[in-house]
């Protein structure tokens, strides 16, 4: 019985390294929202600059993700797990150290750089792990997407309310380096494909690409939709991605295989990723201004940043227990079933919104549902893109996967920030957003999860293969390592 459980144990502590690694990783894109208002007086700088320490983070990830996972596929992923968490654990030391704002944007730029861990654990997964416990373990990996979104709010707002953000970049460079030493002592080694070659063009190419667009999207507001700055960064990525996909289609070792990512189940999955992206972030842009707003405006909740980041904890908390539901929905109903399920309770979530604004618990039901629909969909969705690509594109597939879901936040940012921007009211001689644009906010995100559940339910229903593995399969898949 101990040789039975031995290899079993070992792999569910690999599977909680890569969880743990995720959440900490996903924590740093909100880890300095609490302290937005205090940074231009922290770091002598104006509230729109400081709004890039935000955007670096964004632009970072979309940009490394893809990229690491070609390179994951190549030459291992967790050796590009631990390259990863390098510029993760540098950019938090550099962050706690900063003054001023230039430092902070390379230590907030590099802490991008970790997002990449989510793609590559999902990934390394489906190369140690037996395929009755791939699904349960992949949607957790994958969850921890959201979990460490939703739970770096309330870290650092306790932070935010009892001390300085110096002891919350310290303390995340320490949980940076336990990440990092975890990989290295619990992470088997990985088969790479050394005789394939790196795209650098394509690299390149969909680097810029994406930076046009993204700064585009996420600084649109600030800059005027009708600029000629925006329109010429969304002008040149359209430029940019149009030759992207020439040079793709072209090459013989492309940094993402389009011919892959056009097939039906891949090119849907991806669509929906987007939509998802767009609705779980839509409501972290909402409920914390009604949470904070004052209660003299006659919808706000007049909670502290504490009490804010307090109330949306459980929303986190939410992903972790639903996702091994998900993977058990899958593994029973398939992935798209449990995908159009997620996709359905996020839209109700927001339903439910116009009869659930009046207090904090009821927001709280609102976030809680709306997570669990997260992480039945975002445990399903790795599924549909693994079981549809070779095993020698799994990183880079999933890397583009999530880069989907990044991009579908940035719209939702820009999308909900317009909406209440325009829709605001005057309230003690400043512009707040009115009830309505909240309301009109919750009813986009309730449309867009409908949109992605109708989308969902065209994916084709994968069907199981009677044909024996591959010697190449065989060969790529080993036995779990034993921990180091």
């Amino acid at each position: 019985m101990e040789n039975a459980a031995g290899p079993r144990d070992r792999t569910r502590g690999m599977v909680a390294v890569l969880a743990l690694a995720g959440i900490v990783a996903a924590a740093m894109q909100t880890l300095v929202i609490p302290f937005l208002g205090l940074f231009p007086q922290l770091l002598h700088t104006t509230p729109a600059n400081a709004s890039w320490l935000v955007t670096a983070t964004v632009l970072t990830a979309a940009v490394v993700t893809p990229v690491s996972g070609r390179l994951g596929d190549l030459y291992g992923k967790r050796r590009m797990m631990l390259i990863c968490s390098g510029p993760l654990f540098a950019g938090s030391v550099i962050c706690a150290l900063a003054n001023s704002l230039p430092p902070m944007l390379v230590g907030r730029a590099l802490q991008g750089v970790g997002t990449s861990l989510i793609p590559l654990g999902m990934s390394l997964l489906r190369d140690v792990l037996p395929p009755e416990r791939l699904g349960s373990a992949v949607a957790l990996i994958s969850s921890s997407l959201g979990i460490g979104t939703a739970l770096g709010l309330p870290i650092a707002a306790t932070v935010a309310e009892h001390a300085d953000r110096h002891v919350l970049f310290w303390g995340a460079a320490a949980m940076n380096a336990v990440v990092a030493a975890l990989i290295w002592l619990k992470i088997p080694v990985t088969p790479g494909r050394p005789e394939g070659r790196f795209d650098h063009v394509g690299a390149i190419g969909l680097s810029a690409a994406l930076v046009c667009l993204l700064l585009g999207v996420s600084k649109g507001a600030d800059w005027g939709w009708g600029s000629g700055v925006t329109l010429g960064l969304l002008g040149a990525a359209a430029v940019l991605l149009f030759a992207w996909g020439r040079w793709e289609l072209r090459t013989t070792d492309p940094l993402v295989d389009l011919r892959v990512a056009a097939g039906r189940t891949v090119l849907l999955t991806n669509g929906v990723s987007l939509a998802i992206g767009f609705a779980m972030y839509a409501q972290g842009l909402i409920v914390p201004q009604l949470l904070q707003l004052p209660r003299e405006t006659g919808y706000g909740l007049g909670q502290s940043m504490l009490h804010m980041g307090l109330w949306m904890a459980p929303a986190g908390l939410m992903m972790m227990l639903f996702s091994p539901l998900g993977a058990r929905l899958s593994a029973a109903r398939g992935p798209k079933t449990t995908l159009v399920t997620g996709s359905l309770v996020i839209a109700l979530a927001y339903g439910s919104s116009t009869v659930l604004l009046g207090s904090p618990w009821t927001l709280v039901i609102v976030t809680c549902v709306c997570n669990i629909g997260v992480a039945l969909a975002y445990g399903a969705i790795p599924a549909l893109i693994m079981g549809a690509v070779p095993r020698t594109e799994t990183a880079s597939a999933n890397g583009f996967n999530t880069l989907m879901r990044s991009v579908g936040s940035s719209v939702s940012s820009a999308v909900v920030g317009v909406v209440l921007a325009q829709l605001s009211t005057d309230f003690g001689g400043r512009h707040i957003p009115s009830e309505g644009g909240f309301r009109t906010g919750m009813l986009i995100g309730c449309g867009v999860a409908l949109l992605a559940a109708a989308v969902a339910a065209t994916i084709p229903s994968a069907r199981p293969r009677k044909a024996p593995a591959t010697p190449v399969d065989q060969a790529a898949t080993p036995s779990p390592a034993p921990a180091r």
